[in-house]
């Protein structure tokens, strides 16, 4: 989305004055967000700003006053690090994969003009407020509008569009044909997915690109009357409607196919955000029915943009063996569309029809544009492109089912009856038969089981049990594992070069865990310590000074640093000294001017004396860190230099000599030891005055200086040891982990079942004391289904930070045995066997999910990479991706389907 006029949002080329006192600044945003909330409506305009900036700001505004100024202001709003550097300042495009609250914040316009006012900076990125949802209607803001990739078939020229996906087809053709100086009578606008010609858009429709299942990246076709068109032709899938039928197929024959590929690797990366789609579409109507000797579940999916969420739990659903074979066969008759709790009956039928094209389409991989569509219409929280939960979108699928499904079309009331000390056998009973009284359905009869929840008050020791059902099991994964931190170590008395150091600490650890283990690797003594820092973009973004903050605000791919200094005695003024490395492309008060400075390598930091601190005791400090970076000549007559990163006496080593400087803004410092032209920076990094002989200190302010280097000071100092510092830690989308770190399946289910208290916000009422009690409460398992899931939980939240937990889960493939487990003892099997399984590689929000998925026919493992599929042993099956696991019962009815349930069979 383009915004004219930017400019207006910010004050040119000036910085406004700012409020007197941060706490001002903070009031000021504080209240123009309530004033926006207030008045929430579609169209209003929010404005994405970078995390690490807004930040920076949080802590300025947040610190207190009264012990002084410890967290500087921001400098001038910098988004350059969620920006795509190929965009131009005017419509700047976000990078893809941001996640909201870790890479971005959004702000009310009147928020971001106040602190655009204040601080200058940008570029601005506006993004509008948008309603969405079925029954229940709910704002948000379109980060990433829709992108089409428009070719115009006069010179086979491809152009994109970007439009909100709430935009209608006539607004569509109004932008192309103003783009393209084309009149609206002449211009026809075609659906192009995967460059095949389909359904010709009406220029009078005011029916949203979403709705017509218009979807991030997909092309669309200009077509002119009067014009020689390319080469473009019809494809086979002639003219097609991308949206599900109203009704299931009731013949067994009649199932979409269309024209066959190939299956193999998509045309890009599968950690591409948004590869192109080479496949067939699954709106076709097209017939293709499977020969004799083809086999069906082998289609995979194509990655819509960000999709592979929702492919893996798909494909896990997919090769549900009782899921398969009622959604094969005509289920008409059981849709619910009056139900208030369901979608209508459309999610339902999106999802069979679905199941039906990868059942048919041999090896071709399916397009689920359709399902996407009607899944963007009744769960809002999984519209747009970016990357979601593949469990939290299984859990709403298998509730959309059974309400779009259930058979029940009236609900009766039911009282529930009190336990009485009845055995818990005739409770249980009762409360699965009220419980399939008002639900029945496909999904309820084979996905849901129940289990027993024992409360027991600790004042007065009542006791209530009830009996609930459950769809999943979700298990806790034990958080005793350890997590490796890359630090770089300087040394601020310059006796070592800068040093990487690799520590093993507590996952879920502090600050001080991280430098008691530093400490210990590079034998750090009684009078020293450590201050940690994290570097970006060649300056101190934060400190960690809290040793009880948490080690989960360390981010694999951040670079964080330690100051190895000696300690100060109490009572001396302490102040922190930052020495920033600037560039030699232009003389640093000439860039002042322009604004430009160009900095460099990592800065150093140390704490110094301001009682006695002036301008040559500075340079001691920045000589003292540079003497390990001095280049030693071939015929110096030093012949120990440096042996493993160790200087005998930093105070051997001779500075660079004396260059005196022709500016005569620096004439103070022309006698010093140091070469180098050295400037005092104020705290947002705009102002630059040279360093002076008497320049002092003040106590309790961070105080900043520029060291300019050129090229005479590159040729004595390798500065090559300031660049490139290691992320914390480097991460990899393979999920093999060591077995040490391994859990057993059984394990994450016993910390399930067991007793814990309830947490301060889930108080209990006890009906014994008229009390919210923390009670203590026990889970049983009481009746398993025939299709068992488990949700391992990888992913833990809290207010403020999110963290993966990359656990090896040991789990049984054949023989998962949970007789043990469950309290009624009902002479039925409890032994299960896995059948698929959706995995989740690398991180929070740039992750990557598949899934493995085991044909009931063969009996052969499978690996469903988005459009790719590719066979797989078992022996492959377990590793640390592992996310949610499905498994059946071993001797139950489904379990002796194995026949073939492809669709040359099933007639």
């Amino acid at each position: 989305m383009t915004i004219a006029n930017s400019t207006d949002f910010m004050v040119e080329n000036a910085v406004c004055d700012f409020p007197s006192t941060p706490e001002e600044e903070r009031r000021i945003v504080s209240e123009l967000t309530t004033e926006s909330e207030d008045n929430l409506k579609e169209g209003n305009l929010y404005f994405v700003i970078s995390k690490r900036w807004y930040t920076r700001w949080e802590k300025y505004v947040e610190q207190p006053t009264t012990n002084g100024c410890e967290s500087p202001r921001p400098g001038p709003i910098e988004n350059s690090d969620i920006i795509e550097n190929t965009t131009s300042s005017d419509d700047p495009q976000l990078r893809r994969l941001l996640v909201e609250g870790e890479h971005y914040v959004l702000v009310p316009q009147q928020v971001w003009n106040r602190l655009a006012e204040w601080y200058s900076g940008g570029p601005p990125i506006p993004r509008k407020l948008i309603c969405q949802g079925f029954y229940s209607r709910s704002f948000s803001v379109e980060v990433y509008p829709l992108c089409l990739l428009l070719t115009d078939a006069r010179d086979d020229s491809i152009t994109a569009i970007r439009l909100g996906k709430q935009a209608s087809i006539k607004e569509l053709y109004e932008k192309v044909c103003a783009m393209t100086e084309v009149s609206q009578e002449k211009a026809h606008i075609w659906d192009y997915f995967g460059k095949r010609k389909g359904q010709l858009l009406d220029p009078s429709s005011n029916k949203s690109l979403e709705e017509s299942s218009l979807h991030m990246d997909q092309d669309i076709l200009l077509e002119v009357d009067g014009s020689s068109s390319s080469h473009i032709a019809m494809s086979s899938a002639g003219n097609e409607l991308a949206l599900v039928p109203l009704e299931p197929s009731r013949s067994l024959v009649t199932i979409a196919g269309g024209p066959t590929l190939s299956n193999g690797h998509s045309t890009t990366s599968k950690f591409s955000l948004f590869p192109r789609i080479t496949s067939e579409d699954d709106g076709c109507d097209s017939l293709s029915i499977l020969g004799k000797g083809e086999r069906g579940g082998l289609a995979g999916l194509s990655n819509l943009g960000n999709t592979c969420f929702m492919n893996s739990a798909l494909q896990c659903l997919a090769h549900t063996p009782p899921i398969i074979e009622y959604f094969l066969q005509d289920y008409s008759e059981d849709i619910n569309r009056d139900n208030p709790l369901g979608m209508c009956g459309e999610l339902a039928i999106a999802f069979g029809e679905l199941l039906k094209k990868l059942w048919s389409s041999g090896r071709n991989a399916v397009a689920p544009r359709s399902f996407k569509t009607k899944l963007a219409r009744f769960a809002p929280q999984f519209s747009g492109y970016n990357q979601h939960d593949s469990q939290e979108l299984l859990a709403f699928l298998l509730d959309g089912l059974h309400e779009d499904l259930n058979k029940v079309k009236r609900k009766p009331y039911i009282e529930l009856k009190d336990s009485d000390s009845r055995p818990d056998e005739e409770v249980a009973e009762e409360l699965w038969n009220y419980h399939k009284a008002r639900n029945d359905s496909v999904i309820v009869n084979v996905c849901q089981g129940q289990y027993k929840s024992t409360l027991i008050c600790p004042v007065c020791g009542k006791i209530s049990i009830t009996f609930d059902p459950f769809m999943y099991l979700s298990l806790p994964l034990p958080s005793t594992l350890t997590r490796q931190i890359t630090v770089t170590l300087f040394y601020c008395d310059g006796s070592h070069l800068p040093m990487p150091y690799t520590v093993t600490v507590p996952k879920y650890g502090s600050c001080r865990d991280l430098i008691t283990a530093l400490g210990t690797a590079c034998c750090l003594t009684n009078d020293e310590s450590l201050l940690l820092a994290e570097i970006y973009d060649h300056k101190v973004f934060r400190y960690f000074e809290n040793p009880l903050e948490s080690l989960n605000l360390i981010k694999d791919d951040e670079h964080i640093v330690a100051y190895r200094m000696k300690q100060m005695q109490k009572g001396s003024g302490k102040a922190k000294l930052e020495i920033l490395h600037g560039g030699q492309e232009r003389a640093v008060l000439e860039s002042v001017r322009g604004r430009d400075v160009k900095l460099f390598g990592t800065p150093f930091v140390t704490y110094v004396n301001t009682e006695r601190l002036s301008g040559p005791d500075i340079d001691a400090v920045i000589s003292g860190f540079l003497s390990p970076l001095h280049r030693v000549q071939a015929s110096s007559k030093i012949h120990n230099g440096v042996e493993n990163g160790h200087l005998p006496n930093a105070d051997t080593v001779e500075a660079s000599g004396s260059i005196t400087s022709p500016d005569t803004e620096i004439e103070d410092a022309c006698d010093r030891e140091l070469s180098f032209r050295i400037f005092l920076t104020d705290e947002r990094g705009l102002d630059f005055k040279p360093l002076k002989s008497d320049s002092s200190l003040k106590p309790g302010i961070v105080t900043r200086v520029l060291v300019e280097w050129n090229e005479g000071e590159h040729e004595n100092y390798d500065s090559s040891y300031l660049n490139d510092l290691p992320e914390v830690h480097k991460t990899s989308f393979s999920a093999k982990k060591t077995r040490q770190e391994a859990i057993s399946l059984f394990s994450c289910l016993e910390a399930f079942l067991a007793e814990e208290p309830l947490g301060p916000d889930d108080m209990w009422f006890c009906p014994g004391c008229k009390e919210h009690r923390q009670a203590n409460k026990k889970l049983d398992l009481w009746k398993l289904p025939d299709i068992l899931v488990f949700h391992l939980k990888r992913f833990t939240y809290s207010r403020y930070l999110k963290n993966k937990i990359e656990t090896f889960v040991d789990f049984p493939i054949n023989d998962l045995d949970l007789s043990k487990y469950v309290k009624n003892k009902n002479g039925q099997s409890y032994l299960y066997e896995l059948y698929a399984v959706s995995n989740h590689y690398g991180g929070l929000g740039g992750g990557h999910y598949t899934a493995y998925a085991k044909l009931i026919d063969d009996n052969k493992w499978h690996h469903f990479d988005d459009s790719h599929v590719s066979s797989v042993n078992e022996s492959e099956i377990k590793n640390s991706a592992a996310y949610v696991l499905f498994y059946r019962r071993v001797g139950s009815k489904i379990e002796s389907q194995t026949a073939e349930v492809s669709m040359a069979d099933m007639d």
